[in-house]
């Protein structure tokens, strides 16, 4: 299989840890430069056509695509470690914090980069105002993965899930959008500290 990576954004390294987690290790990572326009290019897009990273090239050379589609295919095509959950309940629980991760995180932590960065003013048109909106959806979540992880080990409950690593991911990045967790946040430090100490961390 081949990775179609990029070392910066957020989403592929969610697909770098869910393959460290399961112990996949016979993946080629193609790395994708996005500040070039790298996703855009004709044979790229061939690959995805919404021109977006990752995606991941199975041996018979089907191209999939989108995080979440990657992530299950590869927690249920693969032995090890459930990502997903084994019951009815707790993949259901899961499902629901990493939707809940990724709507309330990535997107908006991806948005705010992207509407008061820059970074894709070549191919986008910047509105300021947005990016500020989403910064301040991110904060409204922060106070809700607190409460949540200062009753649970995890995000989604007693075991670690593909919705820690959503979560992880998006409060990684978040810091170039100046968003840090402090002391407010002590469940979320002690649950930082757990992710760090996890050999998919650093994926």
């Amino acid at each position: 299989m081949k990775l179609y990576d990029n070392n910066q954004a957020p989403n592929p390294r969610r697909v770098r840890m869910a393959l460290a987690e399961k112990g996949i290790t016979d993946v080629e990572l193609v790395q994708i430069e996005l500040g070039v326009g790298g996703n855009l290019t004709p044979e790229f897009c061939a690959k995805n056509p919404f021109g977006k990273v990752p995606v991941l090239e199975l041996d018979d050379g089907f191209c999939l695509a989108e995080t979440g589609a990657i992530c299950r295919y590869l927690d249920e095509r693969f032995e090890g470690l459930s990502l997903y959950g084994k019951t009815v309940e707790e993949r259901a629980i899961i499902d629901m914090w990493d939707h809940r991760m990724e709507l309330g995180l990535v997107i908006s932590v991806a948005m705010g980069f992207q509407h008061l960065s820059g970074f894709f003013k070549d191919r986008m048109t910047p509105v300021e105002a947005w990016g500020k909106e989403c910064i301040g959806n991110v904060l409204k979540i922060l106070p809700i993965l607190e409460k949540q992880l200062a009753e649970n080990t995890w995000v989604a409950g007693s075991e670690f899930s593909i919705a820690d690593i959503t979560a992880i991911c998006a409060i990684d990045f978040a810091r170039v959008i100046k968003i840090r967790i402090g002391d407010e946040y002590p469940s979320i430090q002690r649950w930082q500290a757990a992710m760090k100490e996890r050999p998919s961390y650093t994926a």
